[in-house]
């Protein structure tokens, strides 16, 4: 089990990447709350390997179809979320300075979310064949 050091790590960078999210909303200079769509992303992000997690057996040491459509979306869903920053910043909807620190607190919230699945991602308690 992952010690109480990896748990307020990853709330950490959680809170820091939350952070970077609202400066390039919130500040006085940007103001304009279009990147919040963003947490939209990260909310899909992790649904499709949970899904496949629990539908694939792992026994097997080939690849498995589900497996690779779910890190398919998921890489699908992590590279809009990079983009529509960029895009919005291409459009004139928000500042360039706002993209940086969005695109600062991507990066942050998807390390998380990489590192949760880490260090908890390896040993499964819960089983649907209980």
């Amino acid at each position: 089990m992952a010690g109480i050091k990896a748990l307020i790590s990853l709330s950490f960078g959680g809170a820091i990447g939350l952070m970077f999210l609202m400066l390039g909303c919130a500040l006085p200079v940007y103001d304009k709350y279009w990147p919040l769509f963003l947490l939209f992303f990260y909310i899909l992000a992790p649904i499709p390997y949970c899904i496949s997690r629990r539908i694939v057996d792992d026994t097997d040491s080939a690849s498995n179809a589900c497996k690779e459509l779910a890190l398919f979306l998921t890489t699908g869903i992590v590279v809009s979320a990079f983009g529509l920053p960029i895009i919005f910043a291409r459009a004139d909807v928000i500042a360039w300075g706002a993209c940086a620190l969005v695109l600062t607190g991507n990066v942050v919230i998807f390390a998380t979310i990489l590192g949760f699945f880490l260090v908890f991602g390896t040993n499964d308690d819960f089983s649907w064949q209980q």
